[in-house]
């Protein structure tokens, strides 16, 4: 098989636990570039974050980022872009303000967060991670459904983290019931990413391969959360990280090294090694465009 596109996830993919990239990560992003095949991330992150890891790995092709609710190259110029309306966004923060959590409603270019302590340490980690602060605004407030009233928002997604993992099930439950116009991605057992109905990793990546006129059979996708399953299923190589939650790998079609053991350099040079050039397919009509 061919495969025209790389699909990375960012945390637990790209980065190590330092939340560095390794050289040899870069080094075989350039190599699989150089080929001629396009490269891209998918992550739940914001654009502004996404777009500092692609910077760093001089990727240029659009990013599919906020659970796939924002496609871009540059804030702008969105390739596509879902939103959830006003209203329900501030139904979603009534509704979550009753609970002991952070809510984090974000949006391409800022974030908005209500002002609740945080009490597990990788919480902690995962909530200040979201770019440069310099091009990012990330403000707290005391009440964001008063805050919503005065200034109506339609965020990409909203973040939920919790302190108990009852909570996220009961909450989970409760909000696909009442709204239809969203839907909860369960990211792990303390937080879920609310986003537009229809909205998901997947259906982010199959449009922006629409746009590039790559099909899902061929493209690779590596990553190694629960949100990455879709994605490592219906891919054409769909691969997983070695620090993958046992689902992500039995889901998957083959199991690279770790973050911190470069298993994305790893893959890359297992099985890009062996594929000839796009333009050099191209020339010898092994490929059509």
């Amino acid at each position: 098989m061919i495969y025209r596109l790389l699909a990375l996830n960012v945390d637990g993919t790209l980065l190590q636990t330092n939340g560095r990239i390794h050289r040899s990560t870069k080094d075989a992003i350039e190599y699989v570039q150089q080929k001629g095949i396009h490269v891209t991330l998918v992550t739940s992150r914001s654009f502004a974050s996404a777009r500092k890891v692609a910077k760093a790995l001089k990727i240029k092709t659009p990013l599919v980022t906020h659970q796939g609710a924002y496609i871009a190259a540059s804030v702008e110029n969105p390739v596509y872009v879902s939103r959830i309306k006003e209203d329900i966004t501030h139904d979603i923060v009534r509704f979550f303000e009753a609970l002991p959590c952070q809510i984090r409603l974000v949006h391409e270019q800022f974030s908005l967060a209500n002002k609740f302590k945080i009490h597990h340490d990788m919480l902690v980690k995962t909530v200040f991670t979201t770019g440069d602060p310099l091009f990012y605004s990330q403000q707290f407030v005391n009440s964001l459904s008063e805050y919503l009233q005065d200034q109506p928002l339609t965020p990409l997604k909203i973040e939920i983290y919790f302190e108990e993992e009852r909570d996220l099930k009961d909450a989970k439950q409760a909000l696909e019931q009442m709204y239809p116009e969203i839907s909860a991605i369960e990211l792990d057992a303390l937080r879920v990413d609310i986003v537009p109905s229809g909205v998901s990793k997947l259906s982010g990546l199959t449009y922006l391969g629409s746009q590039l006129g790559v099909s899902l059979s061929e493209m690779v996708y590596i990553g190694d959360a629960l949100d990455d399953i879709p994605l490592i299923e219906a891919a054409g190589l769909g691969v997983s990280m070695g620090n993958s939650p046992f689902p992500v790998k039995r889901a998957s079609d083959w199991v690279t090294r770790s973050e911190n053991e470069q298993g994305v350099a790893y893959m890359v040079k297992e099985h890009f090694r062996k594929q000839q050039p796009i333009q050099f397919l191209r020339k010898m009509k092994i490929i059509k465009n």
